[in-house]
Protein backbone atom coordinates (compact mmCIF):
# COMPACT_ATOMS: atom_id res chain seq x y z
CA UNK A 1 0.00 0.00 0.00
CA UNK A 2 1.00 3.57 -0.63
CA UNK A 3 2.66 5.12 2.40
CA UNK A 4 -0.11 8.04 2.72
CA UNK A 5 2.03 10.56 3.88
CA UNK A 6 4.37 10.55 1.08
CA UNK A 7 1.42 10.64 -1.58
CA UNK A 8 0.37 13.86 0.59
CA UNK A 9 3.92 14.70 0.22
CA UNK A 10 4.14 14.51 -3.19
CA UNK A 11 0.79 16.00 -4.18
CA UNK A 12 1.83 19.07 -1.96
CA UNK A 13 5.35 19.13 -3.57
CA UNK A 14 3.87 18.65 -6.83
CA UNK A 15 1.14 21.78 -6.70
CA UNK A 16 4.35 24.12 -6.83
CA UNK A 17 2.12 26.46 -4.37
CA UNK A 18 2.56 29.11 -2.01
CA UNK A 19 1.49 27.02 0.50
CA UNK A 20 4.06 24.46 0.38
CA UNK A 21 6.65 27.26 0.90
CA UNK A 22 4.63 28.58 3.94
CA UNK A 23 5.44 25.18 5.75
CA UNK A 24 8.96 24.16 4.48
CA UNK A 25 10.61 25.37 7.82
CA UNK A 26 7.81 23.62 10.44
CA UNK A 27 9.43 20.86 12.80
CA UNK A 28 8.19 17.47 11.01
CA UNK A 29 5.11 16.48 12.88
CA UNK A 30 3.46 19.34 11.87
CA UNK A 31 4.90 20.10 8.32
CA UNK A 32 3.08 16.32 8.07
CA UNK A 33 0.28 17.51 9.06
CA UNK A 34 -0.23 20.65 7.45
CA UNK A 35 0.89 19.22 4.03
CA UNK A 36 -1.77 16.07 4.87
CA UNK A 37 -4.24 18.88 5.19
CA UNK A 38 -3.42 20.90 1.97
CA UNK A 39 -3.42 17.56 0.31
CA UNK A 40 -6.64 16.41 0.69
CA UNK A 41 -7.63 20.28 -0.25
CA UNK A 42 -5.72 20.12 -3.29
CA UNK A 43 -7.74 16.44 -3.95
CA UNK A 44 -11.11 17.50 -3.28
CA UNK A 45 -10.70 21.05 -5.56
CA UNK A 46 -9.66 19.16 -8.11
CA UNK A 47 -12.76 17.40 -8.64
CA UNK A 48 -14.33 20.03 -9.26
CA UNK A 49 -11.80 21.36 -11.69
CA UNK A 50 -11.07 18.47 -13.49
CA UNK A 51 -13.83 16.66 -13.98
CA UNK A 52 -16.30 18.39 -16.69
CA UNK A 53 -19.50 16.13 -16.00
CA UNK A 54 -20.94 17.56 -12.72
CA UNK A 55 -23.18 14.86 -11.85
CA UNK A 56 -19.46 12.90 -11.87
CA UNK A 57 -18.17 15.48 -9.98
CA UNK A 58 -21.06 15.65 -7.10
CA UNK A 59 -21.30 11.58 -7.11
CA UNK A 60 -16.85 12.29 -6.11
CA UNK A 61 -17.71 14.75 -3.16
CA UNK A 62 -20.34 12.35 -1.55
CA UNK A 63 -17.66 9.92 -2.20
CA UNK A 64 -14.91 12.53 0.13
CA UNK A 65 -17.67 12.69 2.44
CA UNK A 66 -18.15 9.54 3.09
CA UNK A 67 -14.56 9.41 3.28
CA UNK A 68 -14.53 11.76 5.85
CA UNK A 69 -16.96 10.01 8.12
CA UNK A 70 -14.70 7.30 8.06
CA UNK A 71 -11.55 9.17 8.89
CA UNK A 72 -13.69 9.98 12.27
CA UNK A 73 -15.69 6.70 12.28
CA UNK A 74 -13.72 3.73 10.37
CA UNK A 75 -10.95 3.08 8.60
CA UNK A 76 -10.84 5.28 5.20
CA UNK A 77 -9.17 3.76 1.80
CA UNK A 78 -7.92 6.80 -0.01
CA UNK A 79 -3.62 7.66 0.93
CA UNK A 80 -4.95 11.33 1.97
CA UNK A 81 -8.26 10.46 4.17
CA UNK A 82 -5.91 7.89 5.89
CA UNK A 83 -3.42 10.49 6.65
CA UNK A 84 -6.12 13.02 7.83
CA UNK A 85 -6.94 10.07 10.49
CA UNK A 86 -3.77 10.28 11.89
CA UNK A 87 -3.39 13.81 12.17
CA UNK A 88 -6.66 14.87 13.28
CA UNK A 89 -6.39 12.68 15.75
CA UNK A 90 -3.06 14.25 17.05
CA UNK A 91 -3.96 17.58 16.39
CA UNK A 92 -8.09 17.31 17.62
CA UNK A 93 -9.00 18.65 13.91
CA UNK A 94 -12.84 19.02 13.77
CA UNK A 95 -15.06 16.76 11.65
CA UNK A 96 -17.32 19.97 10.66
CA UNK A 97 -14.82 21.91 9.28
CA UNK A 98 -13.77 19.24 6.86
CA UNK A 99 -16.98 18.86 5.29
CA UNK A 100 -17.69 22.41 5.80
CA UNK A 101 -14.57 22.51 2.80
CA UNK A 102 -16.04 19.87 1.46
CA UNK A 103 -19.57 22.53 1.06
CA UNK A 104 -17.15 25.24 -0.35
CA UNK A 105 -16.02 22.92 -3.34
CA UNK A 106 -19.79 21.89 -3.91
CA UNK A 107 -20.76 25.54 -4.17
CA UNK A 108 -18.28 25.45 -7.36
CA UNK A 109 -20.61 22.85 -8.98
CA UNK A 110 -23.79 24.93 -8.35
CA UNK A 111 -23.44 28.30 -9.10
CA UNK A 112 -20.77 30.22 -11.18
CA UNK A 113 -21.90 33.70 -10.28
CA UNK A 114 -21.95 35.98 -6.83
CA UNK A 115 -24.45 38.56 -6.73
CA UNK A 116 -22.37 40.30 -3.79
CA UNK A 117 -19.24 40.24 -1.26
CA UNK A 118 -21.43 39.06 1.47
CA UNK A 119 -22.07 35.76 -1.00
CA UNK A 120 -18.67 35.69 -2.22
CA UNK A 121 -17.58 36.22 1.60
CA UNK A 122 -19.54 32.55 2.57
CA UNK A 123 -17.61 31.11 -0.26
CA UNK A 124 -14.15 32.44 0.75
CA UNK A 125 -14.47 31.32 4.43
CA UNK A 126 -15.44 27.90 3.53
CA UNK A 127 -13.07 27.00 0.93
CA UNK A 128 -9.97 29.14 2.49
CA UNK A 129 -10.89 31.04 6.28
CA UNK A 130 -11.43 27.18 7.62
CA UNK A 131 -8.54 26.04 5.67
CA UNK A 132 -6.84 28.75 8.08
CA UNK A 133 -9.08 27.83 10.93
CA UNK A 134 -7.41 24.32 10.83
CA UNK A 135 -3.96 25.08 10.14
CA UNK A 136 -3.83 27.49 13.01
CA UNK A 137 -4.60 24.17 15.51
CA UNK A 138 -1.84 22.27 13.49
CA UNK A 139 0.44 25.28 14.09
CA UNK A 140 -0.29 25.68 17.89
CA UNK A 141 -1.48 28.95 19.55
CA UNK A 142 -2.25 30.20 23.14
CA UNK A 143 -5.06 32.59 22.53
CA UNK A 144 -8.13 32.35 20.87
CA UNK A 145 -8.14 35.49 19.86
CA UNK A 146 -5.44 33.92 17.18
CA UNK A 147 -8.34 32.06 15.30
CA UNK A 148 -9.51 35.67 14.39
CA UNK A 149 -6.67 36.24 12.57
CA UNK A 150 -6.94 32.43 10.93
CA UNK A 151 -9.99 33.11 10.06
CA UNK A 152 -9.58 36.89 8.13
CA UNK A 153 -5.85 35.71 6.79
CA UNK A 154 -8.15 32.76 4.76
CA UNK A 155 -10.34 35.44 3.20
CA UNK A 156 -7.20 37.66 2.44
CA UNK A 157 -5.76 34.48 0.31
CA UNK A 158 -8.77 33.57 -1.29
CA UNK A 159 -9.10 37.30 -2.96
CA UNK A 160 -5.91 37.26 -3.63
CA UNK A 161 -6.37 33.91 -5.68
CA UNK A 162 -9.35 35.17 -7.22
CA UNK A 163 -7.52 38.18 -8.42
CA UNK A 164 -5.09 36.40 -9.57
CA UNK A 165 -7.30 33.80 -11.64
CA UNK A 166 -9.84 36.44 -13.19
CA UNK A 167 -8.67 34.60 -16.69
CA UNK A 168 -8.45 31.04 -15.98
CA UNK A 169 -11.94 30.99 -13.82
CA UNK A 170 -13.80 33.09 -16.64
CA UNK A 171 -12.48 30.22 -18.60
CA UNK A 172 -14.06 27.55 -17.14
CA UNK A 173 -17.53 29.62 -17.24
CA UNK A 174 -17.06 31.09 -13.41
CA UNK A 175 -16.59 34.68 -12.17
CA UNK A 176 -15.83 35.21 -8.64
CA UNK A 177 -16.16 38.72 -8.57
CA UNK A 178 -19.42 39.99 -6.83
CA UNK A 179 -21.84 41.01 -9.38
CA UNK A 180 -22.98 44.24 -8.31
CA UNK A 181 -19.31 45.72 -8.62
CA UNK A 182 -19.18 44.71 -11.66
CA UNK A 183 -22.59 46.29 -12.17
CA UNK A 184 -21.42 49.48 -10.41
CA UNK A 185 -18.01 49.70 -12.46
CA UNK A 186 -20.13 49.07 -16.12
CA UNK A 187 -17.96 45.77 -16.59
CA UNK A 188 -19.98 43.48 -18.21
CA UNK A 189 -19.53 39.72 -17.82
CA UNK A 190 -19.13 38.97 -21.55
CA UNK A 191 -16.02 41.28 -21.33
CA UNK A 192 -14.41 39.33 -18.79
CA UNK A 193 -15.39 36.56 -20.70
CA UNK A 194 -13.81 37.55 -23.80
CA UNK A 195 -10.83 38.73 -21.99
CA UNK A 196 -11.52 42.41 -22.98
CA UNK A 197 -9.11 44.87 -20.65
CA UNK A 198 -10.67 48.76 -19.96
CA UNK A 199 -9.91 51.23 -16.97
CA UNK A 200 -13.45 50.12 -15.85
CA UNK A 201 -12.28 46.84 -15.37
CA UNK A 202 -8.83 47.96 -13.71
CA UNK A 203 -10.91 50.53 -11.54
CA UNK A 204 -12.86 47.35 -10.37
CA UNK A 205 -9.86 44.61 -9.60
CA UNK A 206 -8.18 47.56 -7.68
CA UNK A 207 -11.15 47.69 -5.26
CA UNK A 208 -11.19 43.49 -4.82
CA UNK A 209 -7.24 44.49 -4.36
CA UNK A 210 -7.83 46.79 -1.46
CA UNK A 211 -10.47 44.63 0.28
CA UNK A 212 -7.53 42.11 0.15
CA UNK A 213 -5.00 44.41 1.52
CA UNK A 214 -7.32 45.04 4.14
CA UNK A 215 -8.37 41.78 5.47
CA UNK A 216 -4.55 41.24 5.84
CA UNK A 217 -4.24 44.25 7.90
CA UNK A 218 -6.64 43.23 10.11
CA UNK A 219 -5.70 39.64 10.40
CA UNK A 220 -2.37 40.76 11.19
CA UNK A 221 -3.92 43.27 13.92
CA UNK A 222 -6.02 40.56 15.37
CA UNK A 223 -2.63 38.20 15.98
CA UNK A 224 -1.74 38.41 19.77
CA UNK A 225 2.48 38.88 20.19
CA UNK A 226 2.60 35.12 22.32
CA UNK A 227 1.26 33.42 18.82
CA UNK A 228 3.39 35.05 16.50
CA UNK A 229 6.04 32.67 16.17
CA UNK A 230 4.19 29.54 16.08
CA UNK A 231 2.15 31.55 13.49
CA UNK A 232 4.70 31.95 11.58
CA UNK A 233 3.56 29.88 8.28
CA UNK A 234 0.98 31.74 7.87
CA UNK A 235 2.72 35.39 8.02
CA UNK A 236 4.94 33.17 5.70
CA UNK A 237 2.01 32.79 2.87
CA UNK A 238 1.10 36.34 3.84
CA UNK A 239 4.65 37.75 2.63
CA UNK A 240 4.47 36.01 -0.69
CA UNK A 241 0.80 36.47 -1.50
CA UNK A 242 1.20 40.16 -0.74
CA UNK A 243 3.98 40.28 -3.22
CA UNK A 244 2.02 38.76 -5.69
CA UNK A 245 -1.04 41.02 -5.20
CA UNK A 246 1.70 44.02 -6.02
CA UNK A 247 3.14 42.63 -8.86
CA UNK A 248 -0.44 42.27 -10.22
CA UNK A 249 -1.46 45.69 -9.63
CA UNK A 250 1.73 47.15 -10.52
CA UNK A 251 1.14 45.11 -13.63
CA UNK A 252 -1.99 46.86 -14.51
CA UNK A 253 -4.21 43.57 -13.42
CA UNK A 254 -3.02 41.84 -16.74
CA UNK A 255 -5.31 38.58 -15.08
CA UNK A 256 -7.26 38.06 -18.06
CA UNK A 257 -5.00 36.58 -20.35
CA UNK A 258 -1.81 35.55 -18.21
CA UNK A 259 -0.81 34.51 -15.03
CA UNK A 260 1.12 36.36 -12.72
CA UNK A 261 3.47 34.17 -10.76
CA UNK A 262 6.32 34.37 -8.44
CA UNK A 263 9.78 32.03 -9.24
CA UNK A 264 10.46 29.26 -7.03
CA UNK A 265 13.45 30.60 -5.84
CA UNK A 266 11.63 34.37 -5.38
CA UNK A 267 8.70 32.57 -2.71
CA UNK A 268 12.01 30.73 -0.81
CA UNK A 269 13.76 33.76 -0.49
CA UNK A 270 10.71 35.32 1.06
CA UNK A 271 9.95 32.38 3.14
CA UNK A 272 13.44 32.09 4.26
CA UNK A 273 13.54 36.34 5.32
CA UNK A 274 9.97 35.88 6.99
CA UNK A 275 10.95 33.01 9.44
CA UNK A 276 14.18 34.25 10.69
CA UNK A 277 12.29 37.56 11.03
CA UNK A 278 9.92 35.43 13.43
Amino acid sequence: MTDPHAYCQEKAASSGSSFYYSFMFLPPERRQAIVALYAFCREVDDVVDECHDMQIAQTKLEWWRNQIRLVFEGEPQHPVAVALKDICKRFNLPREQLLEIIDGMQMDLQQTRYLDWKALHLYCYRVASVVGLLSAEIFGYQNRQTLKYAHDLGLAFQLTNIIRDVGEDARRGRIYLPMDEMQRFNVPAKQILEAQYSDNFRQLMGVQAERARQLYDRAFAQLPAEDRKAQRPGLIMAAIYRTLLDEIEADGFQVLDRRTSLTPLRKIWIAGKTWFKG
